[in-house]
């Protein structure tokens, strides 16, 4: 009898045993006797993957002690009644409708993925419509005509630009003798513009040209196609632009059909 109800004992001591081995391997820890389950821990892992980073055993480390920590601060607001105030109901109904409304369009871009071939004719548009031609210059900014018309004397004479552009009152520019680097004519106001795409290669103005920085003199170093970068190099930004572009159509065409009164 005695052997029976030790057998009994024992039996029960086992199956409690496993079933809180059970319950523990369900749950990543426990907080002042409430569970956080794995599944928990499996859905932040999830969407940091999403953001990029790879699940590890040091990532759910990471997840792991967050969710103790806020479940920790969880518990006293509770205690003190957090959730009940006007304030903090207000925050929580405009983070859930955040929450909403970005799942919403994420379903939205996600229901129809952009395309390699919508990429690609989207950068092929944007080659297209950039064209043109980039220009390399060096310009000396000076506050009259004058001045302006001796350094065009001296540089006629066979002073170097680049040892008088040192003086000019772009400084950005002045310390790199005057050099302006890459750039397409429109980045430049009108009459900079219009004098620089009127030079050749390696001229200089003849005469100052005048802006509403002072007066300029140019010489054109250099000319050359338009440089794009790969369709490789621009693909995540072209992709996003996109996706940006068929959320905003979505959004309008909601507003569209809406009932406003």
């Amino acid at each position: 009898m005695q052997r029976s109800r030790l057998m009994q004992r024992t039996a029960f001591v086992v199956a409690f045993s496993l079933a809180s081995s059970i319950a523990m391997a369900q749950n990543v820890a426990v907080v002042n006797g409430k569970p956080i389950s794995k599944a928990r821990e499996d859905a932040w892992v999830k969407e940091l993957t999403k953001q990029g980073q790879q699940d590890s055993p040091e990532l759910r480390k990471q997840v792991k002690e967050r969710l103790i920590q806020n479940e920790i601060l969880l518990q006293e607001a509770q205690k003190r009644g957090v959730a009940e105030r006007a304030d903090v109901k207000f925050m929580l109904d405009v983070q859930r409708q955040n929450t909403l409304i970005q799942a919403l369009l994420r379903d939205e871009v996600e229901k129809a993925p952009v395309t390699d071939a919508q990429i690609k004719a989207a950068y092929e548009q944007q080659k297209a419509k950039v064209g043109g031609k980039e220009y390399r210059a060096r310009h000396i900014l000076v506050e009259k005509e004058d001045d302006a018309k001796t350094i065009i004397d001296q540089l006629k004479k066979g002073a170097k630009c680049e040892e008088l552009a040192k003086s000019s009152k772009d400084t950005g520019s002045a310390k790199n003798g005057g050099d302006l680097d890459w750039a397409a004519p429109d980045s430049y106001v009108k009459p900079f513009s219009e004098a620089l795409t009127k030079l050749t290669k390696g001229q200089l103005t003849d005469a100052p040209v005048q802006t509403q920085f002072g007066w300029h003199v140019i010489r054109l170093d250099d000319v050359r196609d338009t440089q794009f970068p790969p369709l490789e190099q621009v693909t995540p930004q072209i992709r996003e632009g996109l996706q940006q572009q068929r959320v905003q159509a979505f959004v309008e065409n909601l507003r569209k059909n809406a009932k406003i009164q």
